[in-house]
C-alpha cells in the first residue's frame, strides 16, 4: 500500500512592514533561554521562516545574502504539541518557493533534540526550534573549498535575521551551536549530504 503523503501547509503571507524600527530591534536583541509554555501563531512562524530564507524579490532572491545565489540552506522546524496554534507536533520542512511547510516527521521530538545538544533543557521547553541545515555542495561546486566559509557566513546572516524578527514579534530566541552533528542528523532523519549548523529555540520569554 502506498502511504498517503500529507498535503503542504500554506503559510500566511509575511508582513513587509513592522511596528518597531530596525534600530530598536538591534538594541533589544538578547539571547533568552527561558520560555513560557505558550503557543505561537502560524502567522508568527510564517514571519520567522520568511526572515530566515523567504523570497523578497524577483528571480527568487531571498532574505539573506548568499554567495553566487547558490542558496545552500534548508530549514526544519521542530514543533511541540500545541507549540503552534492549530498545527500538530512534528518536524516540518520549509518550502521556500511556495512559502509552505511539509510534514517531515510526526511527534514531539524536542527532548531528543535537546539530548543531542549536550542536554540544553531549554530546547525541550520552548514551543519551536528552528534547525538550519546546509547542502554544502550547492555552494562548493562553484567556489570549491572556500564555499564552506561562504555557507557559514550565510547561516550567520540567518541567525541575525531571525533574532531581529523575533524581537519585532515580541518573541525571544537564542542561537545554539553546541550539539552532536551526527545525532541531530539521526533525530531529524536528514539525507546524507544535509548537515545541521544551527538550532534556534524560539518562544515567549519568561
Amino acid at each position: 500500500m502506498v502511504r498517503k503523503k500529507e498535503a503542504p501547509i500554506k503559510l500566511p503571507p509575511p508582513s513587509r512592514k513592522g511596528k518597531i524600527s530596525i534600530e530598536e530591534a538591534i538594541s533589544k536583541r538578547r539571547s533568552f533561554r527561558r520560555f513560557r509554555a505558550q503557543p505561537l501563531s502560524l502567522a508568527q512562524l510564517s514571519q520567522l521562516l520568511w526572515s530566515a530564507q523567504g523570497i523578497t524579490g524577483t528571480g527568487g532572491r531571498r532574505a539573506v545574502p548568499s554567495a553566487g545565489a547558490t542558496y545552500p540552506l534548508e530549514i526544519f522546524v521542530v514543533i511541540s504539541e500545541q507549540g503552534i496554534e492549530n498545527l500538530a507536533a512534528g518536524i516540518y520542512h520549509y518550502d521556500v518557493d511556495n512559502h509552505s511547510l511539509s510534514l517531515h516527521m510526526k511527534g514531539d521530538l524536542r527532548q531528543k533534540l535537546a539530548d543531542t545538544a549536550l542536554g540544553q533543557s531549554f530546547i525541550a521547553n520552548c514551543p519551536v526550534n528552528m534547525v538550519v541545515c546546509a547542502l554544502h555542495p550547492r555552494t562548493a561546486y562553484r567556489y570549491g573549498r572556500r564555499g564552506e566559509r561562504y555557507v557559514h557566513m550565510e547561516v550567520g546572516h540567518v541567525g541575525q535575521d531571525v533574532s531581529l524578527q523575533a524581537v519585532a514579534l515580541g518573541l525571544a530566541a537564542v542561537m545554539v551551536g553546541a550539539f552532536e552533528d551526527e545525532e541531530v542528523e539521526k533525530v531529524l532523519k536528514l539525507e546524507e549530504q544535509i548537515k545541521p549548523l544551527y538550532i534556534i529555540p524560539i518562544g515567549k520569554a519568561v
